[in-house]
């Protein structure tokens, strides 16, 4: 097992502390405003950071990754756990402790039982879709804190929309100024300093400025007292009907938690030049969510951003993730009277710019160029997380790419063989000319495995192929089984009465290039028989010519 803090040395020590500063700075406040869109206390952001970030820390196998709530686990809990449960409320706390113990033990399970490749279901349009639709219903929540505007923050889009929109002449002057000037510092600051942290500067300079001018008694919302001291040891005391209810939210959890970690996980340890785990990074987050849900925080996950922080700054190890960690403990204990006097609308600007890559725009304007299927897929999940809610959206994330897996798969390329073994002309839309590659004897190539969805579609290809030919001038079917895998159950149903349809016209089956592992598959099944096996199209076409002559 690779050892904690691996690449760490004295040369790179200051380096990696002074990263750890950063990444303190951006995660505190970035979590006091996930934890106020997640419906709990600030606390339970903050909490997040502590003990399941030193257990990520000792059992990851990536060297950067970062550990923490996020804008979309923030926005699952609010969705889901707010339908069980008014939001503030101490049941809404519990159930929102419980939903990360849930999902924690399903990254366990997926980790034990190295079921991580079921996250690959999530693909590209779908993460965007999906991630979108949160994003939009958060920023609707953020730009009313921004505003000075009181909305239902647990309730639905539309609700928040016309929420904010109806109670657009309540706006607070001193708020929307708050929020301007953050976002140009945020904005200015990225561009010509991206080392600063910039969230922090914001959050001092606007808490300053509130509590010198008095702006809460003006009708600005501060962020108000903060429970002080360290994270105690809890366990969610709620009966196995809630547990069970807060399943489909925990696996929302985890799916899209593991997409997107596995994913960010194997891209740095590429980019960098060291080994991962998939297994070991979905352990190490199963330990920490249940760290998490049992020391008053939420559901963490893998931090895009704060990664992509880390490593702009040339952090290589996970120290500073331990300096986050010990910083954050430090603030809870003796520093809690800072935070009481950070304005909401500060809050919201952080948050806000945070989360607007996340609406994936320009994902979506690049699928709309490349691929008009994938775009409506992207775009239907969008729309149904964003109206009807993420569990919901996740359903139909799954269903929809089973839908586009199923709509590849029963398109394979169908290829006709040439007797020099070249890709001929494809049979899926019509049967080609010429399709007799020597006397007597046709050849058909399937890239793909043989299975329930395409089965018929490659029958009726072999079909065509044979009834292009002049009338009863083919004897000999040869199928190139190189690219084919795998066979199941319904494939060779569908394979056998292809054999017997050539059969009833005098037409003799053989295979060529079968591959070794799919041979002991073939023969299981029945489907070799008796006929012949060659090793190269060339041989079958040249062996069966001659015997047709």
């Amino acid at each position: 097992m690779q050892k904690p803090l691996v690449g760490l040395s004295r040369k790179n020590f200051l380096r990696e502390s002074m990263a750890g500063v950063t990444l303190l700075a951006i995660a505190v406040p970035l979590n006091i405003g996930y934890a106020q869109i997640a419906g709990l206390p600030p606390t339970a952001g903050l909490y997040a950071l502590i003990l399941p970030s030193i257990i990520y820390v000792l059992t990851v196998s990536s060297r950067q990754l970062v550990a923490s709530p996020d804008a979309a686990a923030a926005a699952l809990v609010a969705s889901s756990v707010g339908g069980l449960a008014m939001a503030g409320s101490a049941d809404y706390v519990t159930l929102a402790l419980a939903q990360a113990i849930l999902s924690g033990l399903m990254f366990l399970l997926l980790a034990v039982f190295k079921l991580g490749f079921l996250a690959n279901f999530l693909s590209k349009p779908i993460l965007v879709g999906f991630v979108g639709g949160l994003a939009l219903d958060i920023l609707v929540s953020q730009v009313a804190k921004m505003l000075g505007v009181k909305i239902d923050s647990g309730g639905e889009f539309v609700d928040k929309v016309v929420g904010l929109v109806t109670g657009l002449g309540t706006i607070n002057g001193w708020s929307m100024l708050i929020s301007a000037a953050s976002i140009a510092v945020l904005l200015l600051g990225r561009r010509f300093a991206r080392a600063v942290p910039w969230a922090l500067v914001v959050l001092i300079l606007a808490t300053v400025l509130v509590a010198v001018a008095d702006l809460d008694g003006a009708g600005v919302a501060v962020l108000g007292p903060v429970e002080a001291g360290p994270p105690a040891l809890t366990w969610p005391a709620i009966d196995w009907m809630m547990w069970l209810a807060l399943i489909p939210s925990a696996m929302a959890l985890t799916m899209v938690t593991t997409a997107e970690g596995l994913l960010i996980s194997r891209a740095y340890g590429d980019k960098r030049g060291y080994a991962t785990s998939p297994n070991r990074d979905l352990f190490a987050l199963g330990l920490g969510n249940i760290a998490s849900g049992a020391t008053g925080g939420f559901a963490v996950g893998s931090s895009t951003s704060r990664t992509a922080a880390m490593d702009q700054a040339g952090s290589r190890t996970q120290l500073p993730s331990l300096i986050m960690a010990a910083g954050t403990l430090l603030l809870l204990v003796f520093g809690t009277a800072l935070l009481e006097d950070i304005p909401s609308p500060a809050i919201g600007a952080i948050v806000a710019i945070a989360i607007i890559p996340l609406l994936g725009i320009r994902d979506l304007v690049r699928l709309w160029r490349t691929d008009r299927f994938e775009f409506l897929i992207g775009l239907a999940c969008f729309l149904v997380t964003l109206f009807i809610g993420s569990i919901p959206g996740i359903l139909v994330a799954f269903v929809l790419a089973l839908i586009n897996l199923a709509k590849r798969a029963a398109s394979p390329a169908i290829d006709v063989l040439a007797g020099t073994g070249e890709p001929g002309e494809s049979l899926l839309d019509e049967a080609p000319r010429g399709s007799v590659t020597a006397p007597g004897v046709v050849v058909v190539r399937l890239a793909a495995p043989l299975f329930f969805a395409n089965g018929s579609v490659f029958s009726d290809a072999v079909k065509r192929a044979v009834l292009a030919a002049p009338e009863g001038s083919v004897r000999h079917v040869v199928v190139d089984m190189e690219a084919v895998t795998d066979v199941d159950v319904t494939g060779a149903e569908s394979f056998e009465a292809l054999a017997s349809w050539l059969t009833a016209r005098g037409i003799a089956l053989g295979f060529s290039r079968v591959r070794v592992d799919a041979r002991s598959r073939l023969e299981q099944l029945g489907l070799l028989g008796e006929s012949p096996v060659f090793d190269t199209n060339r041989a079958a076409i040249a062996a069966l010519a001659d015997r047709t002559n």
